[in-house]
């Protein structure tokens, strides 16, 4: 698919602009001197002269369309497609996202949908709780990778008695560059403060809004003269952050403590049926065009996926009668 974005055109209209340039400028040197420049040479110079400027506007045109853009995204092949994230660094694909819950037992797909963010942090909660109704189990354990990482959504899960258990990404730069990170730091409840490494206490000095998360910060005043601070921090003081909801993220990490196989078994669960559509797709992406049909699409996959999954765990006979019933 081709994709366009308000970096991409403002890159091809500075290309085209220096094509314009290039070309006047062979065109006024024919014109001081036309033994310099064959004639068929300048009659190819106002051909593509001609269709450059037809392709400035053509972008002037879709770069009106991308101001109007709420993600600053136009797909010129399908309109609801939009860039996903891929693993090289500064890469995307155009396309969508497939969103799957599936059973750790049966490896039965429970619940699925299609978006076109090209992200998964606000698809936890969503899937979570299609895979509850779906299974109608009102207690659910749910493992995702680092890419659904988000308190918001963790927060939702603990709210609606769905136990979630997803790894924080490391983001560090501390850690990165040898210093401690806030994992070293002991938050102590009933004090509402911190222990920091060199064990001094980091208090409570103000709170405000960060990224839509009220956000409480602390800081010891013994930090100018830790004989560890270099190792804490470059600044006079280490300032340590901590979401009003933190409280959620800890429970949550010290399930993974004690579920140091959550990681596999996610990876053996949720990436056997993603295989198994992908050596059944080959090499063919979507066929269809718009959120939609393409959703319309990957239900046809699910539903072909769960009917064949059943078939291996049953039986023919069994899954009949099953139906029948």
């Amino acid at each position: 698919m081709t994709r366009t974005s308000r970096r991409t055109n403002s890159k091809r209209e500075q290309q085209l602009e220096q094509s314009v340039s290039r070309y006047l400028s062979d065109l006024d040197r024919a014109d001081r001197d036309p033994s310099l420049v064959p004639k068929a040479r300048v009659e190819h110079l106002k051909e593509k002269l001609a269709t450059v400027r037809k392709q400035m506007k053509k972008l002037k045109a879709i770069g009106q369309v991308l101001a109007k853009a709420p993600d600053q995204q136009v797909s010129l092949t399908d309109p609801d497609a939009r860039s996903m994230a891929t693993s090289g660094r500064g890469t995307g694909i155009v396309g969508y996202n497939v969103q799957t819950a599936v059973d750790t037992q049966s490896h039965l797909i429970v619940a699925h949908d299609v978006v076109n963010q090209g992200h998964d942090r606000t698809q936890l909660a969503t899937m979570a709780n299609q895979a509850r109704v779906a299974t109608g189990n009102q207690e659910l354990k749910v493992l995702a990778d680092r890419g659904y990482f988000s308190g918001e959504e963790i927060l939702k899960c603990e709210q609606e008695n769905i136990i979630p258990l997803v790894p924080k990404p490391i983001t560090s730069n501390a850690r990165a560059e040898g210093r401690f990170d806030k994992r070293d730091f002991f938050y102590n409840k009933k004090r509402d403060e911190y222990r920091c490494p060199a064990g001094n206490r980091a208090i409570w000095r103000f709170s405000r809004p960060e990224d839509g998360m009220m956000t409480h910060i602390y800081w010891s005043s013994a930090c100018p003269s830790c004989p560890i601070r270099s190792a804490c921090t470059t600044s006079e003081y280490r300032r340590i952050r901590r979401w009003e909801h933190e409280a959620v993220l800890e429970r949550m990490q010290s399930r993974l403590d004690r579920m140091p196989e959550a990681g596999r078994l996610r990876r053996q669960t949720v990436e056997h049926p993603f295989g198994t559509l992908k050596a059944w797709m080959g090499a063919t992406h979507f066929l269809t065009k718009t959120l939609p049909r393409v959703r319309t699409e990957m239900s046809l996959h699910v539903l072909a996926y769960n009917f064949k999954r059943m078939l291996n765990i049953l039986g023919t006979v069994s899954l009949v009668q099953a139906m029948k019933a």
